[in-house]
């Protein structure tokens, strides 16, 4: 089992890097915004043909599997780099949307009226 790594850790590792490269210049909102759009494209790109069953083992393969971790990483760390830009705690705005998310779409059954339902 891996050690347990927060986020903050995270956000002042790519900001050290980011740091001695000089890059820091470079990561204004919008262009971390675009950089992050290319990387989720870049993991879609490794899905755009496959099965919905091809899909789902595609962590069996060790050279896929790895692809995909990469990509994930890339997008995090653009995510992580947005939100230390930003000013934005990416897990409580994760569970604040959540919340959001549990009164906007109740369980169904749960109320009488469920006229929040993603068919509405």
């Amino acid at each position: 089992m891996t050690e347990k790594i927060d986020v903050r850790a995270l956000q002042t590792r790519l900001a050290r890097f980011a740091a001695a490269r000089d890059w820091e210049r470079f990561h204004t909102p919008k262009n971390l915004v675009a950089a992050l759009s290319v990387e989720a494209s870049e993991l879609v790109e490794i899905f755009q043909w496959l099965t919905p069953e091809q899909s789902a083992r595609v962590m069996d393969d060790p050279e896929s599997a790895h692809r995909v971790e990469d990509e994930i990483a890339d997008v995090l760390a653009y995510l992580l780099q947005l939100c230390e830009t930003l000013g934005v705690d990416p897990l409580a705005a994760l569970s604040a949307k959540i919340d959001r998310n549990e009164t906007r779409f109740p369980v169904p059954g749960a109320h009488a009226n469920d006229r929040h339902s993603p068919e509405s």
